[in-house]
C-alpha cells in the first residue's frame, strides 16, 4: 500500500512539471508581464498646486491673471468696484432749527435739494407747515420734514437728540447709507455718490473730514475706586457732513438705537457728532476715513476755487461775523446777489435749471 502511494504521488509531480513547461513554451518571445495596477490616489496623495488661485470653470483665462478675476481685496479696503449704488439709496439727513428755515433751508430747498429729492429729509425742532408743505412737493413718497420734538437751545443734549432721530429714522428707511449735513452745507450729489460707489455699504465705512488736526480724549468708563479710563479718537465733524454705511451703523445699535444715543451721549458728556466719533473709533474700533471732499464754515473756504469747486462732496459758507468765507467761483451771479455762493455753484452743476441764467454765446 505504501509503495503504491509513493509511486502515484511521483507520477503527479512529473505530471505537473510537464504542463508548466508546456505553459512557458506556448507564451509569446519578448512581451513583459503586466505591471501590478496602483490604487487611486486619495485626497492627502494629490501633488502640491502652486500658490494662488487656479484655473476656474469657464474656459481659459478664467483665473487671477489677465482676463480673469482679480485677488479678493484686502481686509480694510475698499471691495474692488464697491456698490453698485444708485442715488436712492442714500439717506440724507438734513439738521436744522426753526430760526433758519427761511434763511438757510428756502435756499437749500431750492438748489441741491432740489435735485435730491427723495433722498433727503429734513429734521427741525418746531412744526412748520409751510415748510412741511414743501417739503412734501418734493416727493411725494412719504414725509420729508420730522418734527423732533427737541429743544431748539443749541445745547449738547439738543443736538444729540436730533442725531438720535436721525439715526432711528435711517434704520427704518432700509437705505444703504446714511449722510449727515448742516443747514448751510452745499451737497454735491454727484461726487457724494461717486464717492460712496467707492464703498460695500455692508463694509464698516466711516467717512468725513475732522475739524480737529488730532484725535480727542474722553472719559470712558468709572472704576470702582473712582478712577476714570479715558479713549482717544477721531470724529468727522458734523459742520462737514459725513456718511456711515449700513453695515456699521447697525453695529451701533446698541450705544445709539431707541434713544440709547442719548444716553451714550450723556455718559460721556460730548456733543453729537463727537458721540458719533465715540461709538465708531472708540467702542466699535473703526477708523475714520478723513476725506478733504468734506467742508464746513470753519475752515478757509476761499482756498477753494474755479473747477475744484464743483468736485468736492459738501461745501458751507461762513457765519455773519465771517460773511467773507465762501468759495471763489465766477461768472454767475454777484456776491450781493448770491453771498453765500450757493446759487453760482448750483449753476454751474445744474445749468439747465430755471432761475440759473442763459449761458451767452461765444
Amino acid at each position: 500500500m505504501s509503495g503504491a502511494c509513493l509511486g502515484l504521488r511521483r507520477g503527479c509531480v512529473l505530471l505537473s512539471v510537464s504542463a508548466a513547461a508546456l505553459l512557458l513554451l506556448l507564451l509569446p518571445r519578448g512581451q513583459r508581464p503586466a505591471a501590478p495596477r496602483r490604487p487611486p490616489a486619495g485626497p492627502s496623495a494629490a501633488p502640491p498646486q502652486r500658490a494662488g488661485p487656479g484655473p476656474r470653470a469657464g474656459g481659459p483665462g478664467a483665473g487671477g491673471g489677465p482676463g480673469g478675476s482679480a485677488p479678493p481685496a484686502r481686509r480694510g479696503r475698499p471691495a474692488a468696484g464697491g456698490d453698485s449704488l444708485a442715488l436712492e439709496d442714500i439717506f440724507i439727513a438734513v439738521k436744522t432749527t426753526r430760526k433758519y428755515h427761511r434763511s438757510r433751508l428756502d435756499l437749500l430747498l431750492q438748489t441741491w435739494i432740489s435735485r435730491a429729492r427723495g433722498q433727503t429729509f429734513i429734521f427741525t425742532d418746531w412744526e412748520d407747515q409751510e415748510l412741511r408743505l414743501k417739503a412734501g412737493e418734493m416727493c411725494s413718497a412719504g414725509d420729508h420734514m420730522i418734527n423732533t420734538n427737541c429743544s431748539a437751545v443749541h445745547t449738547r443734549q439738543a443736538l444729540c437728540c436730533k442725531m438720535s432721530v436721525e439715526y432711528d429714522k435711517f434704520l427704518e428707511s432700509g437705505q444703504k447709507w446714511f449722510c449727515h449735513v448742516d443747514d448751510d452745507n452745499y451737497v454735491n450729489p454727484r461726487t457724494l455718490l461717486r464717492l460712496l460707489s467707492a464703498f460695500s455699504h455692508s463694509q464698516d465705512v466711516y467717512v468725513g473730514r475732522p475739524s480737529l488736526d488730532h484725535p480727542i480724549e474722553a472719559a470712558d468708563h468709572v472704576q470702582s475706586d473712582g478712577s476714570k479710563t479715558t479713549v482717544k479718537f477721531w470724529f468727522a465733524t458734523g459742520g462737514a457732513g459725513f456718511c456711515i454705511s449700513r453695515g456699521l451703523a447697525l453695529k451701533m445699535s446698541p450705544w445709539a438705537s431707541l434713544g440709547n444715543f442719548i444716553s451714550t451721549a450723556e455718559r460721556v458728556r460730548l456733543p453729537d457728532d463727537c458721540t458719533i466719533g465715540y461709538i465708531i473709533e472708540g467702542l466699535l474700533e473703526v477708523k475714520l476715513l478723513h476725506s478733504p471732499l468734506f467742508h464746513s464754515h470753519l475752515e478757509n473756504l476761499q482756498r477753494l476755487q474755479g473747477e475744484a469747486v464743483l468736485q468736492q462732496v459738501t461745501l458751507s459758507y461762513g457765519d455773519p461775523e465771517n460773511k467773507h468765507n465762501v468759495v471763489s467761483v465766477g461768472g454767475v451771479f454777484g456776491l450781493q446777489q448770491d453771498p453765500t455762493r450757493f446759487k453760482s455753484v448750483h449753476c454751474l452743476l445744474y445749468p439747465d435749471t430755471m432761475w440759473c441764467p442763459a449761458k451767452k454765446k461765444s
